[in-house]
């Protein structure tokens, strides 16, 4: 049989040939033409694609700006901690490498577990983050070992330090990684998870001045994502700088005269509003929420029945007790319905209705004008005087000193206290004022509330004649290059002429407390320095003795002790600061909370070298 093709069949071959040379013919123009698009038209985006898989873009965090006081004294800083971090692509077994990893340093496998997957989240080329402010020993232990730790690298990141230890906490706040919920607020666009960012007081409030802008580095890979070479480098800048109105001396006289008991102190410059001292105990440790606060010192915290998370001076609500008569006077003295000279008989109680309500000093102070009054914080000379005033008069006395409304302390948060008055009984509770509670809020007892911060400010205010400063705790901002950025200017709240014969009598009383013989804080007196204060004690529970001149009963369970408190300002003649005291539970005023007032005097004065002080005689401040 011959093989050869028919005729019939030479033309379908033929075309079958053409159309299939045709084909390939199509196909190689179309891979010239692929070719000349990706070496000729392609190549700048190609190159870019190939240069985005080759480097690598590492964030390096830039240190916070750092906090200072009034005077330059370093509070907040940054330290150099470091940290053990993975590079998860070039972790092949993990489950070896965490053995090999706890093993060398006598941890918990489990721990590392965890932390790998917190940031399972964060992109791959990331450093993630698995201890964090290890000590020298431990990262050298890492480094000698680090052929058998492929993947696991030790890096240097800033780590806020705190000089002096937990002093100021509330006022610092603390740092914590940002949130899933937060980053997706516009507020944090520009942030990373795992990012730290202020949680609380100033960290958060100057978040944007603090933080800085972070560094970048520029790494070359290979086609597994292992580092070959570093780039190129952008430095971070810091933060800017905040420059306190405290004062780093008067803040630990402060924190040591309270010492472990609970309670607040401050102190303001009474011609500026400006905070001199801002304690609030007990603290906490901020550096704990700086390297990450584990379960078991959270739990501390929180279980901590004295709640030392909670930031007194703005949320703590107290009855004020005798330091709220002061406000009872100028109300009597300026509606006309008591002088200076004004006496009442103490006979240790008054009798309204079926009720009694006693003075705290049992047999009574006999007959007492306004300076005996205040000097020996007399409650029926109060009683009196207060119904006589009325409560409505009262309350816009205590108004016009700053009680009973919020200071506009930027911290957010901030109580405001209670000052009643007939309209708000009746539209609170909808039922008319009773003389009985116009007798208790005489002597800041009932409905009456107060946080720290605001007697503070109405101490203030009696001291310089009238104006109620709002508080301020930033003095400066400054830039990195030295240069100031942002100035505080002093914001007055509200400004009251008091008739001057009135308000010298009242702060002639409160010289009286504690620099002649009978005063409630006459134990407490300096022998430089005069200065002016009023004792109170609030009572928690209601008892049947409330004597103030008591020794504490050691049989009263702790949480149902008075307060005690203590307002003043120094010095009598020409006053300068102001200083209120809570001390919770402390029992009473004159014993537990005037002492710490002293202290803080003497470290002022200590530091002015008294200079600034006229010296000590016999005549009333006015």
């Amino acid at each position: 049989m011959s093989l050869k093709p028919s005729p019939e069949e030479t033309p379908g071959l033929r075309r079958r040939f053409v159309v299939s040379s045709l084909i390939v013919a199509g196909l190689f123009c179309v891979l010239a033409l692929r070719l000349w698009y990706l070496q000729v038209l392609g190549v700048d985006h190609y190159r870019k694609l190939s240069e985005r898989n080759r480097i690598r873009y590492v964030a390096i965090e830039a240190p916070r700006g750092a906090i200072f006081d009034r005077n330059g004294t370093l509070l907040v800083d940054n330290r150099p901690a470091f940290t053990v971090s993975a590079l998860r692509q070039e972790i092949d077994g993990r489950e070896q490498l965490f053995h090999n990893l706890a093993r060398l340093l006598d941890i918990d496998e489990a721990q590392l577990e965890e932390h790998w997957r917190k940031g399972e989240g964060l992109p791959r080329y990331r450093p993630l983050p698995l201890l964090e402010d290890i000590g020298r020993e431990a990262m050298e232990k890492v480094q000698e070992n680090s052929v058998d730790l492929p993947g696991i690298l030790v890096e240097v990141k800033p780590f806020r330090a705190y000089p002096f230890g937990e002093t100021a906490s509330h006022l610092f706040g603390y740092l914590g990684e940002v949130t899933e919920e937060e980053l997706s607020q516009s507020e944090f666009s520009s942030y990373r998870s795992g990012e730290m960012v202020g949680k609380t007081a100033l960290e958060r409030l100057f978040e944007d001045r603090l933080r800085g802008i972070e560094g970048q580095k520029r790494i070359e890979v290979n086609v597994r994502g292992r580092e070959l070479r570093q780039v190129t480098t952008r430095d971070p800048l810091p933060g800017q700088n905040l420059y306190l109105t405290i004062d780093a001396k008067l803040q630990l006289a402060a924190e040591e005269a309270l010492g472990d008991r609970a309670g607040a102190v401050v102190a303001l410059d009474v011609s500026s509003g400006e905070i001199l001292a801002f304690a609030s105990r007990p603290n906490f440790d901020p550096a704990w929420f700086a390297r990450g606060i584990s379960s078991d010192e959270w739990r501390e915290l929180i279980e901590n029945p004295s709640h030392p998370m909670t930031n007194k001076i703005l949320r703590g609500q107290y009855p004020p007790g005798s330091t709220f008569k002061m406000v009872v006077a100028l109300a009597a003295l300026e509606s006309g319905s008591a002088t200076p000279a004004t006496r009442v008989q103490c006979d240790g109680s008054i009798n309204l209705g079926s009720y009694e309500y006693r003075c705290w000093k049992k047999g009574g102070h006999g007959s007492v004008d306004l300076n005996t009054a205040i000097k020996e914080s007399c409650d029926v000379w109060f009683y009196r005087v207060g119904l006589e005033t009325g409560i409505d008069r009262i309350a816009s006395a205590a108004h016009r000193l700053g009680l009973g409304q919020p200071t506009g302390f930027p911290f957010g948060g901030e109580r405001s206290g209670m000052i009643p008055s007939r309209a708000w009984k009746k539209q609170r509770f909808g039922t008319s004022w009773y003389d009985g509670e116009t007798v208790i809020s005489s002597i800041g007892q009932g409905f009456v509330l107060a946080t720290p911060l605001q007697l503070a400010v109405m101490t203030a205010a009696l001291a310089n004649g009238g104006t109620v400063w709002r508080p301020q705790i930033v003095e400066k901002i400054v830039n990195l290059d030295g240069n100031t950025d942002w100035v505080l200017q002093p914001e007055k709240l509200g400004e009251t002429a008091w008739n001057s014969s009135a308000l010298n009598a009242v702060r002639k009383g409160m010289a009286a407390v504690v620099n002649e013989v009978g005063g409630t804080a006459w134990r407490s007196r300096m022998e430089t320095i005069r200065y002016a204060g009023k004792t109170g004690t609030a009572q928690v529970v209601r008892r049947k003795d409330d004597n103030e001149e008591a020794p504490d009963d050691e049989e009263i369970p702790y949480q149902h002790r008075d307060h005690a408190l203590f307002v003043s300002f120094a010095p009598v003649e020409k006053p300068q600061i102001a200083v209120a005291v809570v001390v919770e539970h402390g029992g009473h005023g004159s014993s537990a909370a005037a002492p710490v007032a002293k202290a803080i005097y003497e470290a002022y004065f200590a530091e002015k070298g008294n200079g600034s002080a006229p010296p000590r005689h016999d005549a009333s401040g006015g």
